[in-house]
């Protein structure tokens, strides 16, 4: 049957009594192209009947489908007639992981964050309605993006709506890591279909037509009434906000979810629909290790264990110096946003529960809680993806910087990220941390650094930040591990005239084009500078007395990052230099590999030594 999904609405085409066929088929079909690419494999096989229905109800690109997040959306590419770019699946030119409108007209949003959905479906339903049009508008949130604050305050815009708008609420009790807090266990709790649609509407109405009963005795009986649904019916916590509630409702039965979708577009104004559905279902070790499988890179179909190197990533080295601390200092606590595997805090969290927190998919709350921690005495360190950390942009400028308060952000995958492309590329970090008064940014250049720099961060009394790539840690330039010093750089190779003035990540690269530029005749000075902020400005004042060109290398966006401030700095002091900045242009950067990613954004070996090169002739 999947060979007849070519175009959007062909599922629409098939009889209902075959759809369950259709779901398995596409399952297969996932396993098996998810293997060899790597992909967000155990949300997608929990949606697989859900998205059939939706399509089956809906009618696309005319009605709206807004994924949260997005990486629940395959089966939705698959039926919107992309099955055949399933063979290069977030690779370079090939279909991406997430939902992008230029892929489809069927795809609303680009997607890739969370919580934002019911944002977005709120203001396409309003737009809707002004422009007197007749579509319907779906958001699909899962239960782990409802611990985001933004869901909760479009809900609450959500309720003024009089016209139809569906919420279906994906609840798999997983967001990546296990979900926490009061909606999980609130939601724990929904367990019985309710029997009320349309309930409330209909007995104000007859009470309303009635001679003779005032408006306050409806009142009355409208409050009583809701009082005995509280004790009887679940979904009032949506029911109390405006929002009528169905559900909850098999997410594996396609009729069952049909019918319910076709009752949520019967509903003048919001509607939840609550789905229960099962990360992983039909493929067995995604259901035991669903956390393992939200975000998987190639694996063997039949054990589902990994088919790469298995080589130490930054992470890794991360976990095990978290462990470390905490194991010698009792103050140290970790903090993360529902990303407890992402960021290596497994293991702190088994061997030290009482120091561990996790705020669920909320960065806003994350940082200001850990400047909680920090003002009660303890030494927080905040665990985050560099693309989600943008987030808490206010919190870390007036929770964290304006009291100069003692917070370690740990930023995971800062710098190009590869597969998941451009919502998660982390590349603007240190321009956006640079700005803030207070605070002091690090970044290692192999993986003795990074231990060595949390040591440093933990023992250090303000706000401070290690930015630490994806990927398999650098082991090279082991014999260079000089004790840390705020605000100083390493100097690691003296060459003449043209110095390399590298961060974190860059170190390496610095590395290859240095052997490059001797293949060339040309002997150039490498630098590890390891502080982006403050920078090591009298190493530099050391360097402009033999050197004509300084060459600023980093994985970050050059609008206001590491190589404009030297720029800036440089021409503040009149050095007799000139500066040549590395960096990433002014635009998003799409899924490939992050070699490949390098050579897009210009910041590869070869683009370099050519720049380098050219800039030197020309002095």
């Amino acid at each position: 049957m999947l060979e007849k999904i070519n175009q959007p609405n062909d599922v629409r085409k098939i009889p209902a009594d075959q759809l369950q066929g259709l779901a398995d088929e596409i399952r297969e079909f996932l396993i098996e192209k998810v293997s060899r690419t790597g992909g967000h494999l155990a949300s997608n096989l929990g949606v697989v009947e859900l998205t059939i229905a939706l399509h089956y109800v809906l009618n696309l690109p005319q009605d709206k489908i807004v994924w949260d997040v997005g990486h629940q959306a395959y089966t939705h590419k698959i039926l919107t007639g992309r099955k055949d770019g399933f063979d290069k699946l977030r690779q370079e030119g090939g279909i991406s992981g997430f939902p992008r409108r230029k892929e489809s007209e069927c795809d609303v949003l680009d997607a890739g964050h969370s919580s934002n959905s019911i944002s977005i479906g709120v203001g396409l339903a309003e737009a809707r309605t002004l422009q007197k049009q007749n579509y319907t508008v779906v958001s699909v949130i899962g239960d782990g993006a409802l611990t985001g604050g933004m869901a909760y305050e479009a809900m609450n815009n959500a309720a003024q709506l009089k016209s139809n708008y569906i919420i279906v609420l994906n609840d798999n009790n997983m967001s990546i890591s296990g979900n926490v807090g009061g909606i999980h266990n609130y939601l724990n709790k929904v367990r019985t279909s309710p029997k009320y649609a349309g309930l409330k509407n209909t007995v104000h109405g007859r009470l309303e037509r009635i001679p003779g009963i005032g408006d306050d005795i409806v009142e009355k009986i409208r409050k009583t009434k809701s009082s005995l649904k509280q004790l009887m019916i679940p979904g009032m916590y949506f029911e109390d906000m405006g929002i009528t509630y169905l559900g909850p409702v098999d997410g594996h039965n396609i009729r069952a979810l049909c019918h319910v979708l076709q009752e949520a577009r019967r509903v003048q104004g919001p509607v939840l629909v609550h789905v229960l559905t099962e990360k992983g279902r039909g493929y067995m070790p995604a259901m035991r290790h669903p956390s393992r499988f939200h975000g998987t890179g190639a694996f063997q179909i039949e054990t589902g264990l990994p088919t790469g190197t298995g080589c130490v990533s930054w992470t890794d080295i991360f976990s095990t110096v978290m462990v470390k601390m905490g194991e010698r200092d009792p103050k140290v606590a970790a903090v993360t946003a529902a990303m407890r595997e992402g960021t290596g805090l497994k293991r702190f969290s088994l061997q030290y529960p009482d120091r561990f927190f996790d705020a669920g998919i909320a960065e806003e709350h994350a940082v200001t809680f850990a400047a909680g921690l920090a003002m009660g005495g303890l030494k927080p360190v905040v665990a985050v993806y560099s693309a989600f950390l943008q987030r808490a942009f206010d919190q870390i400028m007036d929770d964290i910087c304006m009291p100069n308060l003692p917070v370690v952000l740990a930023v995971d995958r800062a710098g190009l990220v590869g597969a998941d492309g451009m919502t998660h590329q982390g590349v603007f970090d240190l321009s956006y941390l640079s700005m803030m008064p207070n605070m002091t940014i690090m970044a290692p250049k192999n993986k003795w650094e990074l231990s060595d720099m949390m040591k440093f961060a933990v023992a250090y009394d303000g706000p401070i930040a290690v930015r630490y790539p994806r990927g398999e840690a650098w082991t090279g330039m082991e014999e260079h591990r000089a004790p840390i010093e705020k605000g100083k750089g390493e100097l690691l190779i003296k060459g003449q005239k043209i110095a390399l003035l590298a961060v974190g990540s860059m170190v390496q690269e610095a590395v290859e084009v240095r052997g490059k530029l001797l293949e060339k005749g040309v002997d150039a000075t490498v630098v590890n500078m390891r502080f982006v902020k403050p920078f090591d400005t009298e190493l530099l004042k050391e360097l402009a007395k033999e050197h004509t060109l300084f060459i600023t290398m980093e994985e970050n966006v050059r609008a206001g990052g590491f190589g404009e401030q030297v720029l800036a700095w440089c021409t503040q002091e009149e050095l007799p230099v000139n500066v040549l900045i590395e960096a990433i242009p002014d635009r998003y950067i799409h899924h490939a590999t992050p070699a490949r990613q390098k050579v897009d954004a210009g910041i590869d070996t070869d683009t370099i030594v050519e720049d380098i090169l050219k800039r030197s002739a020309d002095l």
